[in-house]
Order: structure tokens, then sequence, then C-alpha cells
């Protein structure tokens, strides 16, 4: 069996007396297209934010492999040195940065790759110089990617939302990752949108060898792109499976599926 590029192995997250999270276990091999649903309220963006560092975990472990290394544990690391190991994410609540242009954001994503400290910022040696020229390459093939190339010099606020989407999901690409989280990606988007982001999504996988592992509401989505899907309902997985088993697991159609009234997660 292939060695997972993340294990997640009896995730806790307890908020005093609440545990949003319980013994939570989760993997995702490399080439997959993961997805993590589940109800309102499940905890699935606490999920996210127990594995990139935002929250620290009651609970549990968290381990990830990068192609052609050793297994690392990076449980309770702080956000930027879980993007070092190669973990980027997007969030539900788009956080680009407004008044930068849209070669600039992802510049800064590509930023935590670079080797130039402060001194070489400030004398902007040779390889200083090379290794600028090199950060705008590659932001800007990125973005010749993501069909944001015509927009390099706009600023980020003057996009349309779906491309804003785009480039935030550029900026995490910026940072090289092999492991791509996505929080909600088609939220807010129309059916064009959404239908390519679906490709994009595709491609990345495809073209990159990026993993993907997202939290979405759109079904549609999540069942046409998704190699397994998890469930997540009051803190416990209560199933995973292909798109097949999910919709015919009783389980899912009661906590999540089954609920006309509420099709929306968080």
């Amino acid at each position: 069996m292939m060695e997972p590029l993340l294990d997640v192995k009896e995730l806790t997250m307890d908020f005093g007396g609440l545990r949003a999270l319980d013994k939570v276990r989760l993997q995702v091999l490399p080439g997959e297209i993961v997805a993590l649903i589940g109800p309102n309220g499940a905890g699935k963006t606490t999920f996210f934010n127990c594995i990139t560092g935002i929250y620290k975990p009651t609970g549990g472990d968290v381990f990830v492999t990068p192609p052609g290394k050793k297994q690392r544990r990076i449980s309770g690391m702080k956000t930027h040195r879980v993007t070092a190991q190669g973990m980027a994410r997007t969030f539900q609540n788009i956080r680009l940065f407004p008044e930068m242009t849209v070669l600039e954001n992802v510049m800064i994503g590509r930023h935590c790759r670079s080797r130039a400290g402060v001194l070489g910022a400030i004398l902007r040696d040779g390889t200083t110089r090379r290794e600028e020229k090199d950060i705008v390459d590659k932001s800007y093939a990125i973005l010749e990617k993501m069909g944001l190339a015509g927009e390099v010099n706009e600023l980020a606020k003057n996009l349309p939302y779906g491309a804003q989407r785009r480039l935030e999901i550029a900026r995490a690409m910026a940072t090289s990752p092999f492991l791509l989280l996505l929080d909600e990606p088609a939220a807010g988007m129309n059916p064009r949108e959404t239908d390519a982001l679906e490709e994009l999504i595709r491609r990345i996988c495809n073209e990159d060898n990026i993993a993907v592992l997202m939290i979405e509401h759109d079904m549609r989505i999540v069942m046409s792109i998704s190699s397994r899907i998890y469930v997540l309902d009051y803190g416990k997985m209560i199933a995973t499976g292909t798109a097949v088993e999910i919709l015919a697991n009783p389980k899912v159609i009661k906590a999540y599926l089954g609920e006309e009234d509420n099709d929306e997660c968080s």
C-alpha cells in the first residue's frame, strides 16, 4: 500500500467543555482528491485549523510524508512551519491582500521558498536578483495556469469573486505544496465558475502531481471529482468511501445528504 501523504490519527479538539473533534482519523494518498463533508457545525474547518497549525489539538497526531522524504510529525507546529513542510491551504473567507496586485499576492506565497535573507534584500546582490526574477517567473506561470495572466497588474480587490477564489489557490500553489487544502473553494460561485474550478482542481492533481483535500458543500463537485469522501458529524467521522458508497450510506443520508432544508456546511 502507498504511504499516505497525510495521516491523521485520533485527532481530538476540545473548546472548554465542548468536544469539537473526537478521535478523527483521515488519510490522503498520492494522486488523490479527497473531500471532507458534513452538516453545519460538524467540525470540518476546525479539522483544517488543527492540522495546519492554527489550533493546537487537544490530542492525537498528524503526520505528513512528502514525496521522496521520511514521515514527519507536524502536530502542534506553527502555521508557517506546516506550510514549509509542503501543506498549503485556502480559506472559506477569502484572505487576499486587496491593495496588492495579482502578481504580488502570488509572489508573497512564493517567498516562503526563497533563500535570500534580510542582508541579501538590502544589498540586492546577484544571487538575490536572480532569485527575485525566478519568483516573478514562477508566479506568472502559476497565474497562467489559473487563467489570470491577463490580470497580473490588477489590484486583487478589483477581481471578480470567482477570480479572487482562483487567485487564493494560486497563492497557495506558489508555496510548492505536495498537498493542497481547499476550504469551500466553490462557495459563492455560479455554475459556470464551478465547472471551471472542477477542471482546475483536476489539472492541479494530474499535471502538477499535487494531492487535494477539500471541504465543500457543493455535492455535485464533491461527487464528480473525489477519489474518496470522508463524512464528519458532530465531530465524529461517521463514514468514508467512494461517491457511490457514500450516497448509499444510511448514516450519511440521515446526517447530511438527506437534510433537504440544510444543504450547506461550514
